[in-house]
């Protein structure tokens, strides 16, 4: 069963709408959409499993926490690259693994052309990074590439989706969670996301 995680928070509404408008140069857009990575990843790790560890402060022993299993960072190429520093702010050295995929305009179905993933992720948990989440093509691939993988816990951490896009991650049952600043109206006939934000690879790297 897929939980699906949409952020009510004032901050994660005001970067959304400066993300969404048209005017916001490519700068502040990337800076924009650091920001809301950092809120998503913080969220999307809300569930992580702890381990207990001593720590000695300044005052004595005590017992802490630490991340029991520190995921894997699959930023999917290229829209992805941009919510990747921030989440390795947060998370310090974990791995990062990369996934390119691009769709095909006339089917919509997203086809791989790079790889880095190590042969086995086996007891290890993944954030699949990607602003976009519409029509699920590309969320589902990284999903089955994972899982063939091993991967135990998978997350996708996602900027904006579309109704469509959570339904067939719902469906593929590989997600245990969808973590999402926002969650639109529907899709286009070109599978874009309503109202959206445009192509968030474009925002950010100066193509569009």
């Amino acid at each position: 069963m897929t939980e699906v995680h949409v952020i009510d928070n004032a901050l994660v509404a005001d970067r959304v709408t400066r993300l969404r408008d048209s005017s916001t140069p490519n700068h502040e857009f990337r800076r924009l959409l650091r920001d809301l990575s950092s809120i998503l990843v913080y969220e999307a790790m809300r569930q992580a499993p702890l381990e207990p560890v001593d720590v000695t402060t300044p005052m004595g022993p005590t017992v802490g926490s630490r991340l029991q299993r520190p995921p894997v960072l699959v930023p999917v190429l290229r829209a992805g690259l941009g919510m990747l520093d921030a989440a390795l702010e947060l998370l310090g050295d974990v791995e990062v693994a990369f996934v390119g995929l691009r769709r095909n305009e006339q089917t919509l179905e997203a086809s791989q052309y790079a790889s880095t993933l190590p042969e086995s992720l086996e007891g290890r948990d993944a954030l699949i990074l990607d602003p976009m989440l519409a029509t699920g093509g590309s969320c589902v691939h990284a999903l089955e590439t994972l899982r063939a993988s091993g991967a135990e816990r998978v997350t996708a951490v996602c900027v904006l989706a579309a109704p469509e896009g959570i339904e067939r991650v719902r469906e593929s049952g590989l997600a245990d969670a969808v973590c999402v600043a926002a969650v639109d109206e529907s899709l286009d006939h070109n599978g874009f996301i309503l109202p959206g934000l445009g192509d968030a690879g474009d925002r950010q790297f100066n193509l569009s």
